[in-house]
């Protein structure tokens, strides 16, 4: 299996190679293969408000989610599918645990993937109940491995939890979906440890070529889970492991998804406006991080790739931010429009994010 094919990140000073995963068709989107990594979420709205969970679809639609999960934790709540694909275009995943039979009633109303968890769905003829209806009906399935939820006959084979016994917990579940002659599958091996959670998809990721879906599971709130997963799942996708990401917090959808679009930004790996601004020092005489998160706020719908810097020191500003598209710097009362380090206009400071957008308007 080739797994050398180098894909040119030009929106960054580096290049890197993306695994070679098999491709897998969610509703009306593709993950692996070289596609674009896709970012996903989950309705965190009670199962039984469906003008909630519409209502939240529709703002994580808009915040750029491509692919949006749903637990169906009973019978009654399968009615979510169906009043979702109504109303959103991104496909619908149906998270389902402990019952194959709901698993089996959430293809038949029309999820376009079935996530499960093997180590609660129970025996392995249960698993293949799932695996022979989505077989039929041509609907992927996640296979989840979480390592709070391995089983006992691993656990004491490994001595506990580590990266050995998720990863090897994944390739036997595998088997069961393989002996059934069953590929149309996608991976995760999560972990709240930071470092179990990477070893683990490394270690997968050199096992089969299927699309894996990246996370850390359970990093908490705040600033703090932010950085986990960015670590976390920056350092996978910088290997090129990674094909859909899911960046797991304890607060709205939203957050997460602007996280993972930020990830994925960093990396080049998504378009948009990426800001630089300088940290600001003793030189620093105007309010740089009042104008950086000004301008970010400014241009987050705006979909060039383009660089754009807030610099706060007129004379080795546009120096240190040469690379930029357009930026902006000033001191003493006045402001300097630049690009690619070079000034190109005189302004007020009070004018620059004025100005600064009508330059953005102008680049192609």
């Amino acid at each position: 299996m080739n797994f050398g094919f180098i894909l040119k990140i030009v929106t960054v000073n580096f290049t890197f190679s993306r695994r070679n995963s098999k491709k897998v068709k969610i509703g009306n989107l593709c993950i692996g293969a070289f596609e674009p990594v896709a970012v996903q979420s989950m309705l965190n709205a009670p199962s039984g408000d469906i003008n909630a969970n519409i209502l939240q679809a529709r703002e994580l639609e808009d915040a750029g989610c491509d692919i949006i999960r749903v637990a169906i934790p009973e019978i009654k709540a399968l009615h979510l599918i169906d009043a979702l694909k109504t109303k959103i275009n991104m496909p619908i995943v149906a998270d389902v645990h402990y019952s194959a039979d709901l698993a089996v009633e959430c293809a038949r109303a029309g999820a376009d993937k079935i996530r499960i968890n093997p180590g609660n769905i129970g025996k392995e003829s249960e698993i293949e109940k799932i695996v022979s209806f989505c077989s039929e009906l041509k609907i992927p399935i996640r296979i989840g491995i979480n390592s709070g939820s391995l089983p006992n006959s691993i656990l004491e084979r490994f001595g506990g939890v580590s990266s050995l016994a998720i990863s090897e917990y994944a390739l036997e579940t595998i088997k069961i979906f393989e002996k059934m002659d069953f590929k149309n599958i996608v991976i995760s091996v999560k972990s709240s440890c930071l470092k179990t959670c990477v070893e683990s998809y490394k270690i997968i990721s050199k096992k089969c070529n299927y699309p894996l879906h990246v996370g850390v599971t359970e990093t908490g709130v705040g600033k703090t889970a932010i950085i986990k997963s960015a670590i976390g799942i920056g350092s996978l996708l910088m290997e090129g492991i990674g094909d859909t990401i899911r960046v797991s917090l304890s607060a709205s959808p939203i957050k997460e998804v602007e996280a993972g679009l930020n990830i994925l930004k960093c990396l080049g790996l998504r378009g948009g406006v990426s800001i630089i601004s300088c940290p600001t020092c003793g030189r620093t005489t105007i309010d740089v991080i009042d104008l950086a998160n000004k301008a970010e706020t400014l241009l987050k719908n705006i979909e060039k790739n383009i660089k754009v810097a807030i610099m706060g020191c007129s004379v080795n500003g546009p120096g240190e931010a040469r690379e930029a598209d357009i930026g902006i710097t000033g001191a003493g009362g006045i402001g300097v429009i630049f690009k690619k380090g070079v000034p190109i206009k005189k302004v007020r400071q009070e004018a620059l994010l004025d100005e600064l957008l009508k330059e953005v308007s102008k680049i192609e």
